[in-house]
């Protein structure tokens, strides 16, 4: 059994002109000494009303921030990416931070605006697939010959390299069973989204474990984490109704689903709840405040964590 990991999310949720980079340190700092493992950004171009940064800037700046946190995204929706682009942007952060980044990958599913990127919707699976094979490919190999369906590379070079080897950890977020499936296929680890209702996450988990054991995979090789939204209040109805509004503005759509999967309430009802993620498999769970995150950081370091098993 792994030790149960914690950590929290990048600040990103910023309106024009309202980024305060000293309270962008503080809270870094901050988190440091409270202990966390790790802390991770989301990515979201276009969606919602919500004013979000980009996950690669955020995590840049969140690395000239800190000493230790290790830092990542889930996830990038790499099928809308370049994956050259993103090897490149993503070595260079591993070497900017000495080997502190994580890396999540995901689809996108079928909702994504695909033509404003260009890319093809009945397509897109296969072009997921053969994005992270280049991005590997030019993280582990001198020279890479490509002769790919989307992407044709002869004899190129990509340095530097990322700083971890043969690249850093790869973690695939998804909730249909193909998609876990795949993810014990391709990658490093799964990562259950915070609009995944415990119970789901429970049967996701089960899934992974089953295509671990069939295809002969260690599942202590093989993590397992899940972002948790998260609001500590005394208040339990003032948190849910802040909670459901936030939740609101990122998805830009009312969702009882996604409502349901959040966590609201004062520290021992909240701490009750995390814990049904961790017995579900969770080993490292991702608290994501939609709101007062600095504060919200002391209450989960202070109240939450030290009542979970």
């Amino acid at each position: 059994m792994r030790r149960m990991r914690f950590a929290i999310s990048i600040p990103q949720f910023y309106p024009d002109g309202e980024f305060d980079p000293a309270a962008f340190r503080a809270y870094f700092a901050r988190a440091e000494e409270l202990g966390f493992d790790s802390a991770w950004a989301q990515e979201q171009v276009l969606g919602g009303p919500a004013p979000v940064f980009g996950p690669a800037e955020a995590m840049t700046y969140a690395a000239a921030c800190t000493q230790r946190l290790r830092l990542g995204c889930v996830v990038f929706v790499s099928t809308l990416h370049s994956p050259v682009h993103l090897a490149k942007s993503l070595s260079t952060l591993d070497q900017l931070s000495r080997g502190r980044i994580e890396i999540g990958v995901g689809t996108g599913g079928q909702g994504r605006p695909f033509a404003a990127f260009g890319v093809d919707p009945q397509r897109y699976i296969a072009r997921f697939t053969e994005g992270l094979a280049l991005m590997k490919a030019l993280w582990t190999e001198s020279r890479v010959t490509f002769d790919g369906e989307f992407w044709q590379l002869q004899d190129a070079a990509m340095e530097p390299k990322p700083f971890q080897k043969p690249f850093p950890p790869v973690w695939v977020g998804g909730s249909a069973p193909t998609a876990l499936r795949r993810a014990v296929r391709l990658v490093n680890g799964f990562f259950g989204a915070g609009s995944t209702p415990t119970a789901t996450f429970a049967d996701q988990v089960q899934i992974v474990r089953e295509a671990l054991n069939e295809s002969g995979r260690p599942v202590r090789d093989f993590p397992i984490a899940k972002r948790v939204y998260v609001a500590v209040d005394e208040d339990a109805g003032r948190a849910r109704k802040r909670m459901n509004a936030e939740l609101e503005r990122l998805y830009g759509f009312r969702s009882e689903g996604i409502e349901a999967a959040a966590v609201a309430g004062a520290p021992a009802d909240c701490a009750r709840e995390v814990q049904k993620v961790a017995e579900a498999g969770a080993e490292l769970i991702l608290f994501t405040a939609m709101f007062e995150q600095a504060e919200h950081a002391e209450r989960l370091a202070a109240d939450v964590i030290p009542q979970l098993r």
